[in-house]
């Protein structure tokens, strides 16, 4: 494993994207095994870059591909994670099942069944079933006659290979750790289990392979849990020119056509659960959003109908958000949420401007609701523009920034720009037919009210 993860290394240090290397070999709290490795890979400055990390990692990959006998999976840093455990792509479906057999025979039924999808790319389980296992029978006839219990062959495997800790050695400076084993070099093979030996009831000694018989088979390197169940992470990246959604409902496809059984149960985890779990409280939050902003505008005016003229602003920017979004390619992410509900305070204020204005000049000097309409158009057309282009201008640095984590801020700026360009164009059209039309329609039910007292 170190000799061919440094081939890798070598392979990927020519890049000249690539400014440092740290690999890692060996179980810790990332590497389950010891035939998985985990290499770190820092990047040039985005300026002396001429593709994204996403891109690097592809080509990267590529050129790792020529390194036989080991495979390489990247995934990009995120500055910002919600993953609780690290995966060989940057999204997880985690299986589970009480059935370990069931685990093992359909994971990668379900891997194989999303290598298919085009909407998923760098497809694999950490499902491990290929390992070597020595499986010892123990011959209880002839190790009675030698006085043998199964826990005396426990404790005897352990001292040999267990690392059992028999002693501490004290210093003045330090403390050393005595370990019990067997040489490195006699540890090897089943000619390990020849050269142990078993104390025996009368006194002497014999060897282990007079009491047990060995045979090879295959075994699990990584036994993973999820709760009390076994588990298998699934791990995924989502195709070039697709998004999170299509994945997702890609999975949610195989996983409704494969006819896996009842006992087995699939979760998304990290980013893609948090993503699912947006996808239910997003539309929630616009509305809990517009319902506050329509009770805020109801008490401010005394009115019901005109809070629904200044909301009636608010679907021209939203639409226009989402073709910018569709115009430069970008996904209806968390930031363009954000950008969508910044926009409904952004936009409103145009609405605002001109039936607060308009409802003054009816209610104070008399005027008819067309001229006071009228009226608030011309005399707020200059403030309106003004709010416009300062937050116009002020969300252009988001949406054509450059530089590290400018990526996060692009679908941000470009909502806002978007939603702003379309409802300025279209607010100061259809807010003035708006406001006279709720005007009239408040005036015929009032008439029939008046006409019943008389």
């Amino acid at each position: 494993m170190v000799e061919r993860q440094k081939a890798v290394v070598a392979a990927l240090s020519g890049d000249p994207d690539v400014a440092s290397l740290t690999s890692f070999v060996g179980i810790d709290g990332t590497n389950p095994s010891l035939n998985v490795g985990r290499v770190l890979v820092t990047l040039v400055p985005k300026s002396r870059r001429a593709s994204g990390a996403s891109g690097v990692a592809n080509r990267l990959a590529a050129q790792a591909s020529g390194v036989p006998g080991i495979r390489l999976a990247l995934a990009p840093v995120q500055d910002l994670s919600v993953d609780a455990r690290s995966g060989q792509a940057q999204y997880q479906y985690t299986l589970e099942t009480p059935s370990a057999v069931e685990l093992a025979e359909w994971t990668p039924r379900f891997v194989e069944a999303l290598r298919r999808r085009p909407e998923l790319r760098h497809v694999a389980a950490d499902l491990q079933e290929g390992g070597l296992r020595v499986n010892l029978e123990i011959d209880r006839v002839a190790a009675a006659r030698f006085g043998i219990t199964p826990k005396m062959i426990d404790d005897a495997l352990y001292d040999a290979f267990g690392q059992r800790q028999i002693s501490t050695m004290f210093t003045e400076l330090s403390q050393y750790k005595v370990v019990l084993g067997i040489l490195p070099e006699m540890a090897t093979g089943l000619d390990a289990l020849n050269r142990i030996y078993l104390a025996t009831s009368g006194g002497g000694q014999t060897p282990l392979s007079s009491v047990v018989k060995p045979t090879v088979g295959a075994g699990r390197l990584v036994i993973n849990r999820q709760g009390q169940f076994p588990a298998a992470t699934v791990s995924f990246d989502v195709a070039e020119g697709k998004a999170l959604g299509d994945a997702v409902a890609a999975v949610g496809q195989v996983t409704a056509a494969l006819g896996m059984p009842e006992s087995i149960r699939g979760s998304f985890q990290g980013a893609a659960r948090a993503f699912m779990d947006s996808l239910k409280n997003e539309p929630l939050l616009i509305l809990a959003a517009l319902i506050t902003v329509y009770i805020v505008l109801g008490v401010m005016y005394e009115s019901f109908i005109h809070p629904v003229t200044i909301l009636s602003t608010l679907p021209s920017a939203g639409v226009g958000a989402v073709l910018a979004l569709l115009l430069f390619r970008m996904d209806l992410d968390v930031m363009a949420v954000i950008g969508i509900i910044l926009l409904i305070g952004i936009v409103k204020k145009n609405g605002i401007m001109m039936v607060d204005f308009a409802l003054a000049a009816e209610r104070e000097e008399g005027k008819s609701p067309v001229d006071a309409i009228y009226e608030a158009s011309l005399l707020r057309f200059r403030p309106i523009m003004m709010t416009t282009f300062a937050a116009l201008f002020g969300a252009l640095p988001l949406a054509l920034g450059t530089g590290v984590g400018s990526e996060l801020r692009h679908p941000l700026g470009v909502t806002i720009v978007g939603g702003l360009i379309l409802s300025q164009v279209l607010t100061l059209y259809t807010t003035p037919v708006i406001y006279l039309f709720f005007d009239r329609l408040a005036a015929r039910r009032k008439r029939p009210a008046q006409d019943a007292r008389a």
